[in-house]
């Protein structure tokens, strides 16, 4: 069951990729940052406030449980962690194309395997160390591919943009690990609702704060914001896609190292997006990097469920 919503959470998480590069195209990156947080926020504001003073949820999957401070505080991390990501990845979506941007971030489950390597002192075996290899492969290929859209990997900084937003996509899958898993093993066992409905919370507040301070005095010097419906559709893609995430790591058996891997098969759904709607160039090549990346993926797979 985990792993079908898995599947389902990839293909909105596409979705997602896509809504937000129409929304980013001649927008102003940091208001439709901030409405994202908005509306996400406003999504679960109802199951929070339902859940605190009615027992209208209660044993449903959308009950928020009620968190201590030390909770809020660790879900409060990972806000800073998750906006962090997001800045840096809506400015990079936004000045690349799609079917660059969408290989890239499947590159996360590699780092999420290195970072539990090193973190976690896990052991790598044969089919995982490929599935590194292939991901390395692809990114040097896809390098490549860029080069002839004038993309410069070693000097864009869109580039180390997109790069640095997977990475703290990274970080914030190994949090997720250490905020689901359970005391017994090492973790908060914090509930995957009070981690969902606050973190959007909390970042929208953050957003407000860099909206006012670092967009608004500049407002009529930098590009100008416009109102697009496919804002609206980012929010709704992504606590969806989140929702099931979330949902399926909470269910017994669920492996955070599969989930994040088929997770990063939403580059399939943004890839053909990106060709059949934003009319990229040069897909044959960016086909096989992209194939590369999938092979990877399901070496990570093998690897993961031969443990």
């Amino acid at each position: 069951m985990w792993l079908i919503l898995a599947f389902f959470s990839a293909a909105l998480l596409g979705c997602y990729d896509s809504f937000k590069k129409e929304a980013l195209a001649g927008n102003a990156v940091i208001p439709v940052l901030f409405l994202n947080t908005l509306f996400c926020s406003l999504i679960f504001l109802p199951f929070i406030l339902l859940s605190h003073h009615s027992t209208m949820l209660t044993g449903s999957p959308f009950e928020v449980a009620h968190g201590t401070w030390s909770a809020h505080f660790y879900i409060l991390l990972k806000s800073v962690i998750v906006l962090s990501s997001w800045i840096f990845g809506y400015f990079g979506i936004k000045h690349l194309p799609l079917t660059i941007v969408g290989p890239i971030n499947a590159t996360r489950p590699v780092m999420v395997l290195v970072g539990a390597l090193l973190v976690f002192g896990e052991k790598l075996n044969g089919w995982q160390w490929l599935g590194v290899l292939l991901a390395i492969i692809s990114f040097f290929m896809l390098s490549r591919s860029g080069r002839k859209e004038g993309i410069d990997f070693k000097h864009d900084k869109w580039i180390y943009f997109v790069v640095l937003a997977a990475v703290l996509g990274a970080v914030s899958g190994l949090y997720d690990k250490y905020l689901m898993a359970s005391p017994q093993d090492g973790g908060v066992g914090l509930d995957r609702m009070l981690v969902q409905s606050w973190y959007n919370i909390y970042q929208c507040g953050m957003m407000l704060i860099v909206l006012f301070l670092m967009w608004w005095p500049r407002r009529k010097h930098t590009t100008p914001f416009h109102w697009h419906w496919s804002i609206i559709f980012i929010s709704v893609f992504l606590s969806a896609a989140d929702f099931l995430y979330f949902y399926a790591l909470s269910l017994p058996g669920a492996m955070i190292s599969i989930v994040s891997m088929v997770r990063r098969g939403s580059v399939i759904v943004s890839f053909l997006f990106g060709a059949l709607f934003f009319h990229e160039r040069n897909l044959k090549s960016k086909a096989i990097d992209l194939a590369l990346v999938l092979l990877g993926m399901i070496c990570l797979y093998i690897g993961s469920s031969a443990r």
